[in-house]
């Protein structure tokens, strides 16, 4: 995600002038890894000239942290500065608690048009009340949470509607620019400019033919992504809005492979953070301090001379307290301070994922170099073991890729403490929570993560149970389709699987190489990237259009509405 202030006058000035207050613009990036942003130093075959520009004349945030695995807990997480389950925001595809707020709730207030372009995967629309909204291009109402682009749709973001909007009006401005990439399935981009043959792996993906084939369509995303981040940058250059411009990046959560996405690893939470500021920032600079997506808003807010401190986000913690989980953190950015946050926390909810019917919660607390994860369903097999790239894996392995078993099975079957030193071993390979010498370290961060529990209100293993409440149509997720719905797409399947094999092709789904639209659809179906539909597959598209109000803000522990 890339978020621009521009801050010209962001204080008065010694004469006693009053403060311009700066534009804002927000874009965020979708499913992309924070190591592969190039001059994060990956290791990667990303390319990403514009970030590293961006870099080379502002300062990287290398301890900035996202609290959820998936999109909607984490933009939902950016936009009210709460963490996901507080908000009520905390499963995929769900919305936050009727009554709470968001950003353009507090800068109307203080003066600001606001407009979101692009990606949506936020709701209520009440509590998310742009003035002006773009979906992407090519997408239709109707699949997210406040009724508007959803998850998966692949529209174009409007950079033309954002410049028109920056140039409509003489009053501060906050535009939320969200793009699709490098969110798969990867059909954008050009991939046949990157060589599979020459990718270098980071250490935690074993290397395999899919493996190496998912990278060649997601570098070729993240080229498309970073040009788009080059074309805002011209657009602010056009309408004289660069010089006294703030540009924060960050990358949302991870991929869509294991270990990334639907994780509480860093591949999956530790956000790539870029600001750049001139005159204010050093150029080439780094801060290492530990922040969060929740502190953004609170920076956003108080740069543009509000006081966070004291704004209602219209729902209580556990505690009855109204105010933001995160703070302003603009002497971070400013480089006044290298410290912000002892500990940064992370919530994982698999139910209504994908299809996921089998609870798996997780939580995480981190200091910036131990990180202790907690799965309160360890007994369970992890209900994604055999999604995507885990399934390649498993089979590699079986054909003699040790790395590669090794990986599929840490996977699937998970202890119920994890604990990892960053400092030695910073892609996770080594649980060390069973060996000697760290039951202090073990027993100081389940202090901190109970105390963070305790003051959202939440309950791991009920909230995982109750996370359909927070998800749109979740009587359709909860119950599953009709038995004639199950028989009526069986009948469908089966007319459609012409040589009787017991999966579809693109060809026999009723698309072909040249139906943008088909194919589109195939590859979102295609939940595993095997290149086929199965029936279980094609089954699992039944969805219901129902959209029940979200659960009520309440102040008691543990009430998910």
């Amino acid at each position: 995600m890339v978020l621009l202030l521009s801050l010209e006058g962001l204080r008065a000035s010694e004469a006693g002038k009053e403060p311009t207050k700066p534009n804002i613009v927000v874009f965020i990036a979708d499913d992309f890894c924070g190591y592969d942003v190039a001059c994060f130093g990956g290791p990667t075959s990303a390319r990403t000239p514009n970030l590293d520009r961006l870099a080379s004349e502002g300062m990287k945030l290398t301890g900035c942290y996202n609290s959820a695995t998936v999109c909607a807990p984490t933009r939902q997480a950016l936009l009210t500065g709460m963490y996901p389950v507080r908000s009520g925001a905390y499963p995929n595809h769900s919305a936050v608690r009727k009554g709470a707020k968001s950003l353009p709730s507090y800068l109307k207030p203080l003066g600001y048009r606001t407009a979101c372009i692009g990606k949506e995967h936020f709701g209520p629309p009440e509590s998310f009340p742009f003035d002006v909204n773009v979906i992407a291009r090519e997408e239709k109402k109707g699949t997210g949470p406040s009724g508007g682009a959803g998850d998966s749709d692949d529209g174009d973001i409007n950079m033309a509607a954002f410049e028109a909007f920056v140039e409509s009006g003489t009053s501060p401005f906050c535009a939320y620019l969200a793009t699709h990439e490098p969110h798969g399935p990867f059909t954008k981009g050009k991939p046949e400019e990157h060589d599979p043959k020459t990718f270098v792996l980071p250490p935690y993906l074993p290397d395999t033919a899919v493996t190496r084939s998912q990278l060649q369509g997601y570098y070729a995303e993240i080229d498309v992504m970073d040009a788009q981040i080059g074309e805002m940058m011209r657009i602010l250059e056009r309408t004289g809005k660069a010089a006294n411009t703030l540009v924060i990046f960050v990358s949302e959560q991870g991929a869509g492979w294991p270990f990334a996405k639907w994780t509480l690893y860093n591949p999956g939470i530790h956000a790539a953070a870029i600001a750049r500021w001139p005159g204010h920032i050093k150029p080439g600079s780094s801060n290492a301090a530990l922040i969060q997506y929740e502190d953004l808003l609170p920076t956003i807010l108080s740069a543009a001379g509000g006081e966070p401190n004291r704004m209602d986000t219209g729902c209580p913690d556990a505690n009855g307290v109204m105010g933001f989980d995160g703070r302003s953190a603009l002497d971070v950015l400013l480089g006044k301070t290298e410290h912000f946050r002892d500990y940064v926390f992370g919530q994982n909810t698999m139910l209504g994922i994908n299809g996921v019917t089998t609870p798996y919660a997780s939580r995480m607390v981190c200091d910036g170099r131990w990180k202790l994860i907690v799965n309160y369903h360890s007994s369970d097999t992890y209900p994604h073991a055999e999604f995507g790239l885990a399934k390649n894996w498993k089979l590699e392995g079986e054909k003699g890729n040790t790395f590669a078993a090794t990986q599929a099975a840490r996977f699937a079957k998970r202890p119920e403490f994890e604990l990892y030193d960053l400092q030695t071993d910073p892609w996770e390979l080594k649980n060390v929570a069973d060996q000697g010498g760290h039951n202090g370290v073990i027993t100081g961060l389940r202090a901190q993560l109970e105390t963070w529990l305790k003051q959202q209100g939440d309950e791991p293993v009920k909230s995982e149970t109750e996370a359909y409440e927070h998800q749109p149509g979740h009587e359709k997720k909860r119950n599953g389709p009709s038995a004639e719905e199950i028989a009526e797409r069986k009948k469908q399947f089966e007319r459609k699987d012409k040589n009787g094999d017991g999966k579809l092709s693109l060809e026999e789904f009723g698309g072909s190489s040249s139906d943008e639209n088909a194919k589109l659809r195939f590859h979102r179906w295609d939940v595993d990237n095997d290149g086929t539909l199965s029936l279980q597959e094609y089954i699992s598209q039944l969805a219901s259009a129902a959209t029940p109000p979200p659960a009520v803000c309440a102040v008691s522990r543990g009430r998910s509405g």
